[in-house]
């Protein structure tokens, strides 16, 4: 691969109800710019990734990355969308402007505002993402979707309610010590295990503890070729940039073997020439828990129908096998759509310079990160690794 990660920005994620989706571009744009010690004469293209589907009255905003700064007047930007995975869908659309050499310095940005949404809406514009032909009545929108999902696999595997609320009660621990977080609070096991007034059935066997948080936020890096990116502050190069594209009628698959994410690692994992044991993390998308679990055994992690052991044995725990979302995930961190992919890849080049902080993998060499659009439909991996 030649596109290096050489800067970039992250806004706190949660209910950010003094900001827009146009002020929250513009604070990540001019923060990455700065982080990466380029001027906006510098980008050469710009690409932006969001959702919307009616979050936003705005839905032309391209071109609202230009509001960051009048040198920035006259660069071409695109906005891209692919449902939850659209801020991925942006690092990519960068990585391609690099590869093709139609650019030199690519600005990625990914927002979303979603808190000043009423609720109801809020599931109804999130459930756009799905096949709404077969899947739009399903009742409680996505958390309905990833309900059935859960129980299918209860079905089939057994009940996994313990391994569900391991897995929440990692991401809620890890997220404690994230400062872009929505959520900062260590739950615990038996809170996120049992049913309560406050940890109610949401959908099927998921609780609001199995279910990620709607929320604001914005996150931007700055993409150069290999060659440039020597010559700056810092460069965290892909080794692997993967997308697959599966069907959207979850009637068309079987929905418990996310099948695009297991194609996208496998490739992934064989454009980099590595094995999963040479991660020293991964960043997955835990919309649900049911969905980390499944994507530990899309990515090989463990057999089908193991993942459940895998998370109850510690082994997705900081200092366990391989530590999965030390940023607390979606699930702690939040899920502001257009800005999740774009927030995972920043992390990720954070832990790999040495830059996260109170969630830094100690000794971290080399990160993958998993997006995904829909049940598993959009798919995307990256691998990174710090070369400068």
């Amino acid at each position: 691969m030649t596109a290096c990660i050489v800067g970039w920005a992250h806004s706190q994620f949660g209910k950010l109800s003094d900001e827009t989706v146009e002020s929250l571009i513009v604070k990540v744009t001019n923060d990455a710019l700065e982080h990466a010690g380029i001027g906006p004469e510098d980008v050469d293209e710009i690409v932006l990734g969001h959702f919307n589907a009616g979050f936003s009255a705005q839905d032309f905003t391209a071109s609202l990355v230009l509001q960051a700064d009048d040198r920035l007047r006259f660069k071409p930007a695109t906005r891209v969308e692919n449902a939850c995975a659209t801020g991925s869908a942006a690092v990519r659309q960068g990585i391609r402007a690099l590869e093709a050499r139609a650019a030199r310095v690519v600005l990625v940005v990914g927002v979303e505002q979603m808190t000043t949404t009423p609720g109801p809406e809020v599931g109804k514009n999130l459930l756009k993402a799905s096949y709404v032909v077969e899947e739009g009545d399903i009742p409680a929108g996505f958390a309905g979707q990833f309900g059935k999902i859960a129980a299918a696999y209860f079905q089939r595997h057994g009940d996994q309610s313990d391994a569900l609320a391991r897995i929440a009660a990692k991401n809620h621990k890890n997220g404690v010590e994230n400062p872009y977080a929505h959520m900062r609070k260590d739950f615990g096991y038996e809170f996120c295990r049992t049913e309560s007034e406050k940890n109610p059935f949401v959908a099927g066997p998921l609780k609001r503890t199995d279910c990620s948080l709607v929320s604001d936020g914005a996150a931007a890096i700055v993409l150069t070729d290999a060659t440039t990116a020597l010559s700056m502050k810092r460069a965290v190069a892909f080794r692997a940039n993967e997308h697959v594209q599966d069907f959207l009628p979850m009637s068309k698959r079987d929905i418990l073997l996310f099948e695009g994410c297991e194609a996208a690692w496998e490739r992934a994992l064989k454009q980099a020439g590595v094995s999963l044991d040479d991660l020293s993390f991964v960043e997955t998308h835990d919309c649900f828990t049911i969905a980390e679990l499944i994507e530990y055994e899309a990515m090989g992690l463990a057999p089908r129908g193991q993942g459940g052991k895998v998370a109850l044995e510690g082994q997705t725990e900081k200092g366990g096998r391989l530590p999965v979302n030390p940023s607390g995930g979606l699930k702690a961190k939040g899920h502001p759509i257009g800005a999740t992919g774009v927030s995972m890849h920043a992390l990720t080049a954070m832990q790999l310079t040495g830059e996260a902080g109170g969630i830094q993998v100690e000794g971290a060499k080399l990160g993958g990160i998993f997006n995904m659009g829909g049940a598993a439909v959009a798919n995307y991996v990256s691998i990174l690794e710090r070369i400068k």
